[in-house]
C-alpha cells in the first residue's frame, strides 16, 4: 500500500514540473516575437509614412533647341534596399543630372533626419521635349524629396531652378528669360532663382560708321543693358541662396 501511495506522488510531481517547464518554454517565445514585430512596424510607419501617390512639382527646364519647357518632376518613396531609381519618359539624363539626383538625395536626408537605407526612392522627370540635360534641376530634385519625406503637399504655383551643391547652396543656371516665359506660360506665380539672377545681362550690338575721306570705317560694339527678369516676364521672381529659404516658398 505505501509503495503504491509513493508512486502516486512520484507521478503527480512529475506531471507538475513537466507541466511548469512546458508552458515556461512554449509560450513567453511567442509573446516577446510578437512583441518585437508590432514595435519594429510602429517605427517604420511613424517615420516612413504610407503616401496615396508620388510627390510631383512642376519646374522649368531648357530643350535641345534652346527653348523654355515645363517637366513634371516626381518622387517616390517603398519599402525597398536603399536603391536610387529613376523612371524616364522621353527624356535623356545625362551624367551631371544623375549627379544632381544623388546631392538632392543625400541633402533631403540630411535635412529630414531620416534613414533612406530600408527604402527605395523613385524619380520621375515627364515633359514636352526630347532632351534634357544639365544640372539645373538639382535644387527642385532636393525639394521634391523633402516634401515626399515629410509628407507634404508642395504649392503647385511656386517653381525653382538652381543648381545644388553638397553643402545645399542653390546655383547660377543658365536661361533664366526662357525659364521664366515657360513658368508663366504655365501659370506659375513665383518663380524662384539663385542668388544674383533677378536681373539678366542682355548684349545688344550696335553698328557704328564713320567716314574719313574717301573711306567710310564699320565698327561693331556690344553693349550691355540690365534686364530685370520679374518686369520683363511678368512673373514674381525670388531669389534664393540655399534649399531652406526655398522650402519656404514650397
Amino acid at each position: 500500500m505505501n509503495e503504491i501511495v509513493i508512486i502516486l506522488i512520484c507521478l503527480l510531481v512529475f506531471l507538475i514540473v513537466y507541466s511548469a517547464l512546458y508552458t515556461t518554454t512554449m509560450f513567453p517565445k511567442t509573446e516577446v516575437e510578437n512583441i518585437t514585430t508590432t514595435t519594429e512596424s510602429q517605427v517604420k510607419k511613424e517615420f516612413y509614412p504610407t503616401h496615396a501617390e508620388a510627390t510631383t512639382i512642376d519646374v522649368p527646364a531648357i530643350d535641345k533647341e534652346g527653348k523654355g519647357v515645363m517637366a513634371k518632376l516626381s518622387v517616390e518613396t517603398k519599402p525597398g534596399i536603399g536603391r536610387t531609381l529613376v523612371d524616364i519618359d522621353q527624356i535623356l539624363l545625362w551624367v551631371d543630372t544623375q549627379d544632381s539626383i544623388r546631392i538632392a538625395k543625400a541633402m533631403a536626408e540630411n535635412i529630414t533626419g531620416i534613414d533612406l537605407s530600408d527604402h527605395d526612392i523613385i524619380y520621375s522627370v515627364q515633359a514636352n521635349a526630347s532632351v534634357i540635360e544639365g544640372p539645373s534641376a538639382g535644387s527642385a530634385l532636393c525639394i521634391a524629396t523633402i516634401l515626399e519625406l515629410k509628407n507634404r503637399t508642395p504649392n503647385n504655383k511656386v517653381t525653382i531652378t538652381g543648381t545644388l551643391n553638397e553643402e545645399g547652396r542653390i546655383g547660377r543656371v543658365s536661361g533664366i528669360i526662357a525659364k521664366a516665359k515657360a513658368a508663366k506660360e504655365a501659370g506659375m506665380e513665383v518663380f524662384l532663382v539663385p542668388k544674383g539672377q533677378k536681373t539678366y545681362t542682355s548684349y545688344t550690338k550696335e553698328k557704328k560708321c564713320e567716314k574719313y575721306l574717301f573711306t567710310e570705317i564699320c565698327r561693331t560694339e556690344t553693349k550691355p543693358e540690365q534686364v530685370d527678369v520679374e518686369k520683363y516676364v511678368g512673373i514674381k521672381v525670388e531669389e534664393v541662396d540655399n534649399v531652406q529659404e526655398a522650402l519656404k516658398y514650397f
